[in-house]
């Protein structure tokens, strides 16, 4: 019964000043003046690691267990900060305001005979209440406590005491003025500096409704939002999952903002707002949810899709605290109060709320993401039987106390509890890189562009090659390069020529089936000037792509693989024949006019001394021709040649004749230019 007056008592009369200029906010004024039993009242709690609350009630610093016992107090030499809670600063240390001075608490020394208390940073404000703390934040994972003194700046300093760096709302760089650009004159940080763990940034904002956001290593800004179109003021809230989220009490809106750039993603318009509490928290799933005075709770998943949530009867019971999260991170304890008299009024584009005296408190624990309940239960209830004896007893009650003791002693709560880490590492998860496009603009263009600027390339390689190959040559480097192109030019020319010639003579001597000895001394010394301007082609005057070969080809080109018999005959009674074989060997050439014997032995035949040798200028190697007179061998006996691929072929008659295996046919084939052609006379004989 005691607990339930001291609600009532809490929430007899709730007002709303209805200016233009001010949002709807509730005030408590007491039925009765308050007995020495429960006039202590509890600042904002904090819910620890080890599922203790911690909260300061004038100057000492309670720990209470989940059933509402104290489990030890820690007296301070200066008054806490009601409306600051304790900040954890990992499993051993927390932080604390009180009379503008930041107190590191050790909990290990706690008990033991060294000092569990320090000031770690003392600020002494002015009589106009310059250079008070406005808020104070801590980092777990840079080890860093992050102090944000009225007019005077944001203070990082390690969890030891060093400072870091600081840094005003106001900083010129390269020229150019960051913060505070509409008037810098009465323009400084006005709100709690808070963290982003999976940013690592800090996020903070001055009295000319700019955000900032900072990194957590250095005081440069990353960004500035001016956000004074909506409201001058705001509450910052952190998703830690790639949003960071503005609430704007007056308007009532919630505003989800991209924590790389800063700029407004969505915004949602929600129900009026009580100025007291109206932080909004976000859980595991990356939704945001905030009570509202219209006995709604307003939850927006990250992309924006609102769900309004109400257990009870909108028209008569209010939110006027913020929601608690549960161990698990994933669900959220609520209070909607069951209010007498509730009258709400909307003038333009504000709501007015007010309501007479409290009935009851409704909490249930609830997911937004699924819209499941796991548990609810009225207040008073079966849940307040253990409170009202235990040391709670002592103290004045409020909805934020009741909804610190029932997450901390996870009532309803079904699921598992996971660590802080844990579930910071479910909320960074949620973040997705952006993918940044080097082109914008239309696809046809920059396909063009790119195809233009690929044939770009491929010119300038082609002309830094010819570069590399003609300025490589020794005797280009003091000559013109005119002089060296027209050369070049002239002995193509003379090339040519020489190649019509060759091809004319070799048509000729097809035609006529014979060839005199003019016709092939001429030959021979064409073919051998157009090897000359080839050498010179393919070393002083080329550039890299002239692809002449010394090694001359056959002139009688083979037919079907088929290895001819050529027949040519003089005009002074000479026979000349000419042999070509399959593996495209050399040509030889004999001119005999009767006596005389001549035999053809290969050089690899290393049992007979050649009397004369000769070397053709094809692939195959050369022949040695031997001449020899047997008396017992008459003048028209037949002579043999031996040839190392064909083996031994005969001679018959008196002209020379080579037989064919395949075609006994003579034919007149004269098609190849790099051959050197050689004829030597033979002793002549009588028919």
């Amino acid at each position: 019964m005691a607990v339930l007056q001291s609600i009532v008592f809490l929430f007899l009369m709730v007002s709303l000043a209805s200016t233009h200029s001010q949002s709807t906010q509730f005030q408590n004024y007491p039925a009765k003046e308050p007995t020495r039993r429960n006039s202590r009242r509890l600042s904002r709690p904090l819910i620890g690691h080890d599922g203790k609350v911690y909260t300061c009630s004038e100057k000492d610093l309670l720990a209470f267990e989940s059933n509402g016992s104290i489990a030890w107090t820690m007296h301070l030499n200066y008054t806490c900060n009601s409306d600051m809670p304790p900040v954890h600063g990992g499993r051993r240390n927390m932080y604390l305001v009180a009379d503008n001075r930041v107190i590191k608490i050790n909990l290990l020394n706690n008990g033991t005979s060294e000092p569990a208390a320090e000031v770690l940073l003392s600020a002494e404000p002015t009589k106009d209440g310059q250079g008070g703390i406005v808020g104070l934040a801590v980092s777990t994972m840079s080890s860093s406590v992050f102090v944000n003194i009225k007019n005077r700046g944001l203070f990082a300093y390690m969890t030891r005491g060093q400072l870091l760096w600081s840094a005003g709302p106001v900083i010129d760089l390269f020229g150019y003025r960051q913060g505070c650009r509409k008037n810098s004159a009465d323009c400084f940080f006005n709100s709690v500096p808070v963290i982003d763990e999976c940013e690592a940034s800090i996020y903070i904002s001055n009295t000319g409704g700019e955000l900032y956001s900072l990194s957590i290593r250095h005081p440069h800004f990353k960004w500035i939002q001016d956000l004074s179109s909506y409201d001058k003021v705001f509450t910052i809230t952190p998703g830690n999952n790639g949003r960071l989220y503005v609430t704007v009490p007056v308007k009532a809106l919630l505003l989800a903002l991209d924590v790389s750039s800063g700029n407004v993603l969505w915004e949602g318009s929600i129900g009026p707002l009580s100025t007291a509490d109206y932080a909004p928290v976000v859980d595991s799933n990356g939704w945001i949810s905030i009570g509202s005075l219209d006995g709604f709770l307003y939850s927006f998943s990250p992309t924006g899709v609102l769900k309004k949530f109400s257990r009870t009867a909108v028209t008569d019971s209010v939110i006027q605290v913020s929601p608690t999260l549960d161990c698990t991170g994933f669900a959220i304890y609520i209070s909607q109060t069951e209010m007498e008299g509730k009258i709400s009024r909307t003038v333009g584009e504000y709501t007015y709320v007010s309501a007479m005296k409290p009935k009851s408190v409704l909490l249930t624990l609830y997911v937004p993401a699924t819209g499941s309940i796991y548990w609810s239960e009225s207040y008073p209830g079966q849940f307040s039987s253990f409170m009202s004896q235990s040391d709670l007893c002592h103290f004045i009650l409020d909805e934020r106390i009741l909804l610190a003791f029932v997450a901390a002693s996870k009532t309803g709560n079904p699921l598992a509890c996971r660590s802080t880490r844990q579930k910071l590492m479910s909320s960074c998860s949620q973040v997705r890189p952006k993918l940044v496009s080097i082109y914008t603009g239309n696809e046809r263009a920059i396909l063009w562009f790119l195809l233009f600027e690929s044939a770009i390339m491929v010119v300038l390689a082609g002309l830094v090659r010819f570069c590399c190959i003609f300025w490589s040559k020794k005797k280009l480097k003091g000559e013109n390069l005119g002089s060296f192109l027209e050369k070049r030019r002239s002995l193509r020319l003379k090339k040519k020529a020489f190649d019509r010639t060759i091809t004319e003579l070799e048509q000729k001597a097809a035609v006529e089936a014979m060839a005199n000895e003019e016709v092939l001394e001429k030959l021979g010394n064409l073919l051998q000037k157009r090897e000359g301007i080839e050498r010179k082609l393919s070393t002083t005057y080329s550039l890299g792509r002239d692809g002449g070969s010394s090694r001359s080809k056959t002139l009688l080109p083979l037919y079907d693989g088929k290895t001819r018999s050529y027949y040519l005959q003089g005009g002074k009674k000479e026979s000349i024949a000419v042999f070509h074989t399959l593996s495209d060997t050399s040509t030889s050439i004999e001119s005999s006019s009767g006596g005389g014997e001549a035999g053809w032995t290969s050089c690899e035949d290393k049992g007979k001394a050649p009397l004369e040798e000769e070397e053709s200028s094809s692939d195959g190697g050369f022949f040695t021709r031997e001449y020899k007179k047997s008396p017992s061998e008459p003048t028209s006996s037949s002579r043999r040649l031996v040839n190392p691929l064909l083996g031994e072929k005969e001679w018959t008659g008196k002209k020379l004749h080579y037989e064919d295996e395949v075609d006994s046919e003579p034919k007149i084939m004269i098609g190849s230019r790099s051959l050197s052609l050689k004829r030597r006379r033979a002793l002549s004989s009588t028919n």
